[in-house]
């Protein structure tokens, strides 16, 4: 079943008491048993939900895994995968990376003895000049969040393996769409689903695919165990969502191509990173492990002034000022003072995200609509 199809029908069957086609909403909190320990296969509803069972099922096969796992949200999911760690161990964890992840791995695992270091990763040799005998997870976001590096999830699984780590890579923004990091060798995939996933901008989720039946289970029992489940209306509008992820990334990704390279030529722009720019570091990776280039774009301004990047994000009509991405409809913010604000101010310079960087989440709206927004925002 190629992807097209399965983001409709992978997992999902009509209802068998109704023939409904539409997956039900099971908006219940237990189910009864016809005895003791004799029932349908559903006991209490934050260990199994048969709305969430039918997602996850559609989310494995999606990125062609063993088995998915639902959460209530992006971080809740990757709480878990940090619970598969011990004291002791150490997570190297891309430099450049969403201000939540940093602030889950620094401000809260760091105080039980799970130490993380944050490295540049375009570079597999520089990977594994940094790994440790206790080094027992890899995380990479690619493209990252927000100078949209890539990196090389072959080559780093590749490392991993020979090393005997588990590589987990944050597929957000790319979306299964675009890319399948199991297929290219790693062990664990995380989506906020809240983004590209659910593509509406109606609801908060986090998941989760595991490349063996060892790791779901281990998850699965994370899962039931510390309870942090999305309830069954979220499970539902994720499910909606995925029916049209097809669609919604590919018009998204043609229209940030078309951006992008207006970005590239404005007068007030210093630089616009985009994977699909040729002269992008690893164009020829991402070219190669991705189906297209994706819809998300950050740019800087010449003087490099927050103010100014203030002014922009003010004075949009059609890109909304809001934190998140991966919807419908466009966004436009200031990673600085919004998504990475966690991280500490000398940290984020030092990596590239300055004061002035602007983010952009290309949605699906009329080009030329999005064209004109941009240039009457910036002057």
């Amino acid at each position: 079943m190629k992807f097209n199809t399965k983001v409709l029908h992978a997992g999902i069957h009509p209802d068998p008491s109704t023939g409904a086609i539409m997956t039900p909403i099971f908006q219940t909190s237990t189910y009864v048993q016809d005895g003791p320990g004799n029932h349908k296969g559903f006991e209490y509803a934050r260990t199994q939900n048969p709305t969430r069972q039918v997602l996850e099922e559609n989310l494995a096969a999606l990125e062609n895994g063993f088995g998915g796992i639902c959460f209530g949200s992006g971080m809740a999911a990757m709480d878990a995968i940090i619970k598969l760690l011990k004291s002791g161990d150490d997570v190297l964890a891309t430099n450049d990376l969403y201000g939540g992840s940093y602030r889950l791995l620094v401000r809260l695992f760091q105080q039980f003895g799970i130490e993380s270091r944050f490295i540049p990763m375009q570079n597999t040799d520089y990977i594994q000049s940094q790994i440790k005998p206790n080094t027992k997870l890899i995380w990479v976001e690619t493209p990252t969040n927000p100078l949209l590096n890539i990196i090389d999830i072959a080559a780093v699984c590749k490392l991993a393996k020979a090393n005997n780590i588990l590589v987990c890579v944050d597929n957000t923004f790319a979306s299964p769409y675009l890319q399948n990091p199991l297929d290219l060798g790693a062990d664990l995939v995380l989506h906020s689903a809240t983004k590209y996933l659910g593509g509406h901008s109606d609801v908060v989720h986090g998941a989760i695919v595991a490349k063996s039946k060892e790791q779901y289970e281990q998850l699965k029992f994370i899962q039931n165990a510390s309870g942090a489940v999305p309830g069954p209306m979220d499970c539902f509008l994720i499910l909606r969502g995925i029916k049209t992820l097809h669609l919604r990334v590919q018009r998204s990704c043609e229209n940030a191509k078309v951006l992008a390279e207006y970005l590239l030529k404005h007068p007030k722009i210093s630089k616009v990173l985009y994977p699909g720019f040729p002269s992008h570091p690893n164009h020829h990776i991402a070219k190669a492990q991705m189906k297209d280039f994706g819809a998300m774009i950050s740019f800087d301004l010449k003087d490099g002034q927050f103010e100014s990047a203030k002014k922009v994000l003010s004075n949009t009509k059609l890109f909304a000022c809001a934190e998140s991405l991966g919807g419908v409809e466009s966004l436009i913010g200031h990673p600085a003072s919004m998504t990475h604000a966690s991280i500490p101010r000398e940290d984020r310079i030092a990596n590239g995200l300055t004061d002035s960087l602007i983010r952009l989440s290309v949605g699906v709206e009329d080009i030329d609509d999005l064209k004109d927004d941009l240039n009457q925002a910036i002057g």
